[in-house]
């Protein structure tokens, strides 16, 4: 089953040269400063090539920021920071905001902004695959753990690395509080889809699927909530889709709930879970198109033309004529005017994030080479010549547009 997903832009930042000239001497510095150049460019095209793979982009990472941890961390792994911290200027767009940079001199700012690309990276991995036809077992598997290692990168970020920097992070920006959790919480509600559709898919009970996909609803209102003293300028966009989601998948929830309620023999109650199922489909279709609508950041489709929004017309339809047929021939209940509660908890399938660290320390970190770069002999600035401000370029993106669906159908 294929799946559609929002995706805001990546970040985009300004090159970096890392050469010190005078204050790196000898091979070693140099060697050190001409692997990070060439890591980072490297790690930056990964970005937008459509044929790098999560282990692809592990591995450039890592080599990456084990040599950038040199920049951060002493050698002897005390809880001083290396004398290279602030160094270097770097510079960084937001995900929400253009390309109005942020900068600031501290390899801590760039171990979390190019972290942060990282984890994006990785839901939009797992959004190309699971939106492809016919996605398999081991596809769906892999965009499930793809969303849960961005969860765990995002996590991690916010816990361990974000609380370091000595400019707190701008309101609205992309390291607040507020955005962070809103893209750990979206993750985890995107990977608990997949599970959702799995769970479909081998025909498990219905109390289980409207369970899953209740605390799924749950996690978008709670993304969207997240989200909601945000400018609606840059952040309108965003908040349909997981509105849109939520109403979607209280839908399915009801849906669900409707099946459970009439194999009980609680046909009156079914009938009235499956219009309260209608209702809430109606007003995600609604979204929809609000969606589409609305400017700011994200791509331009019609998700409501996507076959994962259409399978949930038709089985909701279907499913209360159903149970309008039962009752009129059978059952006789009365259908009553208040929706049924739902207080569903599953046991099953819920998502945690992926445990994530940042790797250790290159080895080609040494003593001897920490001692090459010698800050005394850093050129003065010459305050009376102002700087040419640095365009930062977005970054451009391979447009991925949904693919027909002719994989599993529900029933």
């Amino acid at each position: 089953m294929t799946h559609w997903f929002h995706r805001n832009p990546l970040k985009a930042t300004a090159p970096v040269s890392f050469n010190y000239y005078g204050v790196a001497s000898g091979p070693a510095a140099s060697k050190i400063c001409s692997d990070l150049r060439s890591s980072r460019a490297r790690l930056l095209e990964l970005f937008t090539d459509l044929s790098c793979n999560p282990e692809m982009m592990k591995n450039a990472a890592d080599s990456y920021f084990s040599l950038l941890q040199g920049f951060i961390n002493s050698l002897d792994e005390s809880t001083q920071e290396s004398k290279l911290r602030y160094i270097q200027n770097f510079k960084w767009t937001d995900t929400l905001q253009g390309q109005v940079p942020s900068a600031q001199q501290d390899a801590v700012f760039e171990l979390i902004s190019m972290g942060f690309n990282v984890a994006l990276w990785y839901t939009k991995y797992a959004s190309r695959l699971a939106g492809k036809e016919n996605v398999t077992e081991d596809e769906a598997k892999e965009v499930h753990r793809s969303l849960k290692i961005a969860a765990g990168i995002f996590k991690h970020l916010k816990e361990s690395h974000i609380p370091k920097l000595i400019t707190p992070a701008e309101k609205g920006r992309d390291l607040e509080a507020r955005l962070i959790d809103a893209y750990i919480i979206q993750c985890q509600a995107e990977a608990q889809e997949v599970t959702i559709a799995r769970a479909i898919e081998l025909k498990h009970a219905p109390g289980l699927i409207a369970a899953l996909a209740y605390e799924t609803a749950n996690f978008y209102q709670k993304a969207d909530h997240t989200l909601s003293s945000l400018e609606p300028a840059y952040s309108a966009k965003w908040r349909k889709y997981l509105l849109l989601k939520m109403c979607f998948y209280t839908a399915y929830a009801y849906c669900y709930h409707g099946q459970t309620l009439l194999a009980s023999d609680k046909c009156g109650e079914a009938i009235r879970s499956l219009q309260e199922a209608e209702k809430l489909y109606a007003k995600a279709e609604a979204l929809c198109k609000e969606y589409g609508e609305t400017k700011g950041p994200g791509p331009t489709v019609k998700p409501s033309g996507h076959l994962f929004f259409r399978k949930l017309g038709n089985l909701v339809k279907n499913t209360l004529e159903k149970c309008q047929r039962e009752n009129g021939f059978i059952y006789f209940q009365k259908v009553p005017t208040e929706a049924p509660q739902l207080e569903l908890k599953a046991n099953y399938g819920l998502v945690e994030p992926v445990p994530f660290e940042f790797p250790p320390t290159s080895a080609h970190w040494t003593p001897e080479t920490l001692a090459a770069f010698d800050l005394t002999k850093r050129p003065k600035e010459d305050s009376t010549k102002p700087k040419p401000e640095e365009v930062v370029k977005p970054v451009k993106e391979p447009d991925i547009k949904p693919q027909k669906d002719t994989g599993c159908s529900i029933s």
